[in-house]
């Protein structure tokens, strides 16, 4: 294998793994470097998605006892019952909002001009959330959810679905505003990933199966690998950073980046296409 090439897949799955998880859109970034890296096209597309897989792996292993505990006692628990009623409930709507409308979002809305809108109009949106009362929070782990909650957080989900907005960026947030606390708004933001982020990998790759060919595994593996490296690493980093910090500066670094698009889309610097 050519070994620039897997320097650029290295490069593109250390950029999935640390902005995956992050309130700050992975695919935007994944756009942005890919093309500085010149790394592009329908099959670059298929291991942006597939590399998600690695992301996530870190996510189960970083959250493995709870669920293990949950996956033991869920014969017999009401309490492991419900956790797993309320992701299912949290993972339900973007499954069938993606299967009707994301052809038609993919060719209307990936435009730079709505990525851009999309950064910025987060960010606002972040501030918001965190100029709230801490009164209005009513949740604070995620075993005190009810399927009503886990529902909302999976409706705010959808709103990934326009890019530039940030998977992690919608259900974080929009569980903080509907009564979640940080953290509990992250830990769920996390569980409800596994099933998302494993089933559009499986998706992408059934569904463009011939494009791929034997040799992109190992290109593949390498992007896997990285993914799972630098998303281990950000998460820790991130639970422990909200134990104590707000999601304020990840707004103001959306604002810049929402201008980094409409800059580099003005001089023709990006195409920004998914």
């Amino acid at each position: 294998m050519d070994l620039l090439l897997a320097l650029k897949a290295a490069i593109m799955g250390v950029v999935e793994g640390l902005t995956e998880f992050l309130p700050i859109s992975s695919t935007g970034h994944l756009i942005l470097a890919g093309s500085l890296l010149d790394f592009t096209g329908e099959r670059a597309k298929v291991f942006e998605i597939a590399i998600q897989t690695g992301a996530i792996l870190a996510v189960i292993i970083v959250y493995w006892q709870k669920i293990r505990d949950t996956v033991v006692a869920l014969p017999s628990s009401r309490q492991a019952q419900r956790f797993a009623l309320n992701v299912l409930v949290a993972f339900l709507p973007a499954v069938v909002l993606g299967l009707l409308f994301g052809k038609a979002i993919k060719a209307h809305l990936f435009n730079p001009l709505v990525v851009a809108t999309t950064f910025i109009l987060g960010a606002f949106v972040i501030l918001w959330a965190e100029r709230r009362p801490a009164s209005a929070t009513r949740i604070h782990s995620v075993d005190e959810m009810t399927p009503w909650d886990a529902l909302k957080v999976g409706l705010a989900q959808c709103f990934a679905m326009i890019p530039g907005t940030s998977r992690s960026g919608a259900t974080i947030i929009g569980g903080m505003l509907m009564g979640l606390s940080r953290k509990a708004a992250t830990d769920f933001s996390f569980f409800l990933a596994i099933p998302t982020l494993i089933g559009a990998g499986v998706y992408s790759l059934y569904k463009d199966r011939a494009l791929l060919t034997a040799a992109d595994v190992p290109l593949f593996a390498i992007g896997l690998v990285f993914a799972f490296l630098s998303a281990w690493v950000c998460v820790r980093w991130l639970l422990r950073y909200i134990a104590s910090h707000s999601f304020v500066p990840f707004a103001w670094y959306r604002i810049a980046f929402g201008l980094v698009v409409l800059l580099t889309w003005w001089g023709g610097w990006v195409q920004w296409v998914d």
